[in-house]
């Protein structure tokens, strides 16, 4: 096989290699910004269940404070009621009493509903608290494993930059320009295998002179339809 049609076969090999490690590198802020937001989005539940808790707590207070005052009222009234000189003003004062104590009651059974509530709040706060305590444990794990593949696939196209930089030193350059240009119009793959009288990639049926010339891996054949360099690989004996 010619030389450089041999080492061709090693830069596309190379350039394939290199090309996942850089998509895996590429990718790797991506994944860790969604592995950070996630976290995020579990924090923020803790954040909101306090809130939430924080808010209750302040309209019970509130609550309290009211029947406090209401209650205050009501034994107001009855002292005046000690006072009072004709049933008109006995009555009026009962009437007022009673729209006190209807205060109360409705006070006292808004309480009722804020104390059930904060039970209910308690209860989001330990899941949104179990969910981070999980999600950070994993996201930790996660960001580490990200981190390493981003790590080793950067050294891995390292290697392989200063692997293709020694190969094609080794080449005619117009052979490797040729190559890169194909590589660019042709997602990354500029050497593709004959057989069958076709190109395996673009599957374009080849004209048998040019499949003559392909086989014999003398020289830089390259496909009329995708421009792909091409080489034969003789079919293995039967035993």
């Amino acid at each position: 096989m010619l030389p450089d049609l041999e080492r061709l076969i090693q830069l596309q090999d190379i350039e394939r290699r290199a090309a996942a490690a850089a998509r895996i590198v590429a990718e790797a802020p991506g994944a860790l910004a969604a592995l950070a937001t996630t976290l995020a989005t579990a924090k923020a539940g803790v954040e909101s269940a306090k809130a939430a808790i924080a808010d209750n707590q302040v309209t019970r207070r509130a609550l309290d404070r009211d029947v406090q005052t209401a209650q205050q009222r009501l034994d107001k009234y009855k002292d005046q009621t000690m006072a009072v000189k004709t049933n008109d003003e006995f009555h009026a004062m009962q009437h007022q009493m009673a729209a006190v104590k209807a205060d109360i009651d409705r006070l006292e059974g808004s309480i009722l509903e804020v104390m059930m509530t904060a039970d209910a709040l308690q209860e989001r706060l330990a899941g949104a608290e179990s969910t981070l305590k999980a999600q950070t444990a994993a996201v930790a794990a996660q960001q580490a494993i990200v981190s390493a593949e981003r790590d080793a696939n950067a050294a891995i196209a390292s290697a392989c930059a200063a692997e293709r930089a020694a190969l094609v030193a080794q080449m005619t350059p117009s052979v490797v320009a040729t190559f890169d240009k194909v590589a660019r119009q042709r997602a990354g793959v500029g050497v593709a295998r004959a057989e069958q009288e076709r190109c395996v990639v673009c599957q374009v049926r080849l004209r048998p002179m040019v499949y003559s010339a392909v086989k014999r891996n003398d020289s830089i054949t390259q496909c009329d339809s995708c421009q792909r360099i091409l080489y034969f690989i003789p079919p293995t004996p039967a035993s």
